[in-house]
């Protein structure tokens, strides 16, 4: 494990190596590191996975089998920037498959209840366009979405 940069940690409840091999799965270049098991010391299981590091896209991950206290919440949430709509429905299928759990506006919560928001580039874009109409247009037909397409977005910011 690196301890260079900032590094996110998830915590799990017995996933973590699961988890890990998921989201290196679904995401390119991204790679599984190491995984540290408990010694026999503890404070854990003997043998059974600690930590998993990986990364997702150049970013270091921590897959934590920290037990059943805590658990996720849309209040922290991974934006994934797409350049076209056959990359959102990438993302969206494969994070909403076994479990998962499709949400308002590009949000979702895959099986393990992590949150991610699966956002086409373009719709940056047009929500920072200076034209207050356009930008209301996008936004209320965003609020009509789950996944978002973005030929019904261009179609509302273009009128």
């Amino acid at each position: 494990m690196s301890g260079d940069g900032f590094t996110t940690c998830l915590w799990f409840h017995g996933q973590a190596e699961e988890a890990a091999h998921y989201y290196t799965s679904i995401f390119p270049d991204s790679a599984l590191g190491s995984i540290v098991r408990h010694p026999e010391a503890g404070p854990g299981p003997t043998g059974e996975v600690m930590v998993v590091d990986f990364t997702i896209k150049g970013e270091k991950f921590v897959a934590l089998n920290g037990g059943p206290q805590f658990t996720f919440s849309e209040a922290v949430s991974f934006q994934i920037h797409c350049d076209d709509q056959d990359e959102v429905d990438y993302y969206w299928d494969r994070l909403t498959a076994d479990g998962g759990e499709e949400g308002p506006c590009g949000w979702l919560k895959d099986r393990y209840g992590l949150s991610w928001q699966v956002v086409p580039k373009v719709l940056l874009e047009m929500m920072g366009d200076p034209d207050g109409a356009r930008v209301e247009r996008v936004s209320q037909a965003l609020f009509t979405m789950k996944r978002l397409h973005i030929a019904e977005l261009e179609k509302a910011f273009n009128g």
